[in-house]
């Protein structure tokens, strides 16, 4: 029994999640991996993926018929003179009661299966937006300790020049306080960079990080369509097909509520049985209400309103979501335009002037303040890209929730 049971052991240990999480700790997270277990994870989607299920229950119960009734009724408790009619009353739904209750109940599916498409929509763009914000505090994590590197070499040259008697004690102070600032920067950006980490795994519900580090270019720059495009595509938008299947239902409720105002017909089929004068007579009855009074007009006149309510939050929802995916579009397209002039002409200049001033401190052509402010426009350029870089994947990712992709 235990040679048989060790190996089955043995492969359960191997195959189990905490096997798998153990070695995501070691491995870099890509962003499809990520997205993956955030969709398979997600409580936001799993609980949408339930509300379609209970409108597929819907959809069974309004399409079932109501149900017959047995009714009996015995008069006089002699035997002899006993008479006992036994009926059985069927329900006749009239004015397309079932039709319209089941067209109804579609709709609510049809509206909690695009929910479903827009949760997926919004957690893959959470994920997106999440990640990469994480892919850009490794590099800001990065860029402090290249900071807190280059202030240390700088602090370590002006403590030898100082000694050679070359420049005042003065620079050599300063650069202990540039050295100090930098390794505050190192501590904020790691900080940071934690915080990040954790916001992403809480996506799929881990609340520590099991990986390494996220993979990724920074240097790429997210590109989307034009706006004209976009916008021609915005009939496709989650939000927008909801509040359409939104006024389908409303218009499918009203057409329940006009369809109450005929009452329904009762068919009753039997028999009785007289003792006294020993025969059975068959029944056949048919019950009508007569609407004189209620009419359903109440209900009819809610549901319309109503149905007018959700039009007019549909056109809200389409002026929104067009300004939103405008502002979007705009945001990119100005991040874009930063981050060319960023690649092509701040950040050369930048490095370029750092070197030479470096390089004219050591040969003692240039003060240390003149290395410290083309290091500290070095490192300002550098962080700017950053932030536009963010700014720009920020915009894309809001592009793509508004259009559910």
């Amino acid at each position: 029994m235990r040679r048989i049971l060790w190996p089955l052991g043995l492969a359960a240990a191997l195959l189990s999640p905490f096997t798998v999480r153990a070695q995501q700790t070691t491995d870099t997270l890509t962003l499809e991996q990520a997205l993956e277990l955030a969709t398979s994870r997600s409580f936001v989607v799993s609980a949408a993926q339930r509300e379609l299920e209970a409108q597929d229950g819907s959809v069974r119960q309004a399409g079932a018929f109501r149900n017959p009734e047995l009714a009996a009724s015995v008069e006089d408790t002699r035997s002899a003179t006993r008479t006992t009619t036994t009926t059985l009353n069927i329900p006749l739904e009239l004015a397309g009661k079932r039709t319209a209750r089941v067209n109804a109940a579609q709709r609510a599916r049809d509206l909690a299966e695009v929910e479903l498409t827009n949760a997926k929509a919004q957690v893959r763009s959470s994920v997106i937006a999440a990640y990469f914000t994480v892919l850009a505090a490794q590099e800001r994590s990065k860029l402090a300790a290249n900071s807190a590197d280059l202030a240390t070499s700088g602090a370590q040259a002006v403590t030898k020049r100082v000694a050679a008697g070359k420049v005042s004690p003065v620079d050599a102070t300063r650069a202990q306080v540039d050295q100090a600032n930098a390794q505050l920067e190192v501590t904020e950006a790691q900080a940071a960079l934690t915080t990040a980490r954790h916001a992403l795994v809480a996506l799929w519900g881990d609340t520590e990080p099991r990986f390494a580090s996220v993979a990724g270019d920074i240097s790429v720059v997210p590109e989307r369509a034009p706006l004209p495009e976009l916008v021609s595509r915005l009939e496709e938008a989650p939000a927008l097909l909801a509040a359409r299947t939104e006024v389908e239902r409303r218009k499918a409720l009203v057409d329940v509520e006009r369809s109450k105002a005929v009452p329904d017909v009762t068919l009753s089929v039997g028999a009785k049985r007289d003792n006294e004068m020993g025969r059975t007579q068959a029944i056949v009855g048919l019950s009508i209400p007569l609407p004189l009074f209620d009419r359903n007009q109440g209900a009819v006149y809610e549901a319309s309103k109503r149905a007018d309510k959700a039009e007019d939050e549909f056109q809200a929802a389409r002026l929104r979501v067009l300004a939103e995916l405008q502002t979007a579009a705009v945001q990119l397209s100005i991040a874009r335009t930063s981050l060319q002039a960023l690649q092509s002409t701040v950040l050369p200049a930048a490095q370029l002037a750092y070197d030479s001033a470096s390089k004219g401190f050591e040969a003692g052509k240039f003060g240390f303040l003149d290395v410290i402010d083309a290091q500290r426009s070095l490192l300002q350029a550098r962080a700017r890209y950053l932030s536009t870089l963010s700014n720009a994947y920020q915009a894309a990712t809001a592009i793509d929730r508004l259009l559910g992709r």
